[in-house]
């Protein structure tokens, strides 16, 4: 495929344009409070409303800076690119949709893999990029987690995945669907081998992956207010006929009922991780 490799000044001039995009805004407005927020003051918060502590969706590689010890992480299996099995289409072909996702995030995928240090502690890290086709499961997405598992069971390096997912991507159709029995399955190894796995949910946490990896982890956290669950609130509503409980599908409501082990704000992720992949590996 044309898109496998790239040139250096093209890969520079297209994260230069993801990051003046932004910049032509200098107020934001919260999602949740709707106030009006200079922007570098959200930056600075790690990207956190500091009025009400809306956590705004982030960039796959932005959440690096965030976590991960400067300088260490090393990206594995970045020249993986989706093929077109089922030849899809819709109002576009896949191959289009796929084109046009590389081209504004400067991800070859929907998710991001490589092996980092964080606070000193070795880690196996996959952070799913929602502006990618809604962070959709794809075969790409599918096939990169469980190398990462791999590498992980090889060195004893346990595992933290980010997820921030629509769920599976319906333009594969069932080869899509495999990939949650896929990544499972590569988990079930790692358990097996007793190297940890943390698994982060963030808003949204949806469909097929919250029903495989999210909910998986030796230890699940959720970031504030995030939305974590299968189908949609409105889906679920018309299915039942009854209302939903106050609050039903966010992290508080999920942590009530022992669906999750811990929210923990943003700026305080690094330093949680660290103590727990520091603790696991003790026991391990």
């Amino acid at each position: 495929m044309p898109w496998f490799k790239k040139s250096e000044e093209e890969k520079e001039g297209k994260e230069k344009r993801e990051e003046l995009k932004p910049s032509d805004q200098l107020w934001v407005k919260c999602n949740s409070c709707n106030e009006i927020i200079y922007r570098k003051v959200i930056e600075r918060n790690f990207q956190v409303c500091p009025k009400c502590n809306y956590h705004f969706q982030i960039p796959a590689r932005r959440r690096i800076d965030c976590v991960v010890d400067p300088g260490t992480f090393i990206e594995y299996d970045a020249e993986l690119v989706s093929a077109d099995p089922l030849e899809f289409k819709d109002s576009k072909r896949y191959t289009s949709r796929v084109k046009e996702s590389q081209e504004k995030t400067g991800q070859k995928d929907a998710i991001l893999c490589g092996e980092a240090r964080i606070e000193s502690q070795p880690a196996m890290v996959g952070i799913f990029e929602f502006n990618f086709m809604g962070g959709s499961l794809g075969s790409v997405v599918g096939e990169k987690i469980t190398r990462l598992i791999e590498r992980a069971v090889e060195k004893r390096i346990g595992v933290v995945i980010f997820c921030a997912s629509g769920g599976a991507r319906m333009q594969e159709g069932i080869l899509s669907l495999m990939q949650m029995a896929k990544t499972s399955a590569a988990l079930a190894k790692l358990s097996e081998a007793k190297v940890p796995y943390i698994s982060v949910l963030t808003d949204p946490t949806t469909g097929g992956v919250s029903a495989s990896i999210a909910m998986l982890g030796d230890i699940i956290i959720a970031e504030p207010k995030a939305m974590i669950g299968f189908a949609g609130p409105r889906v679920i509503k018309e299915t039942i006929r009854a209302e939903l409980p106050e609050g039903f599908q966010r992290a508080e409501y999920l942590l009530e009922h022992g669906m999750v082990d811990l929210i923990v704000e943003r700026k305080d992720l690094r330093h949680t991780l660290a103590s727990l992949l520091e603790m696991l590996k003790s026991q391990s």
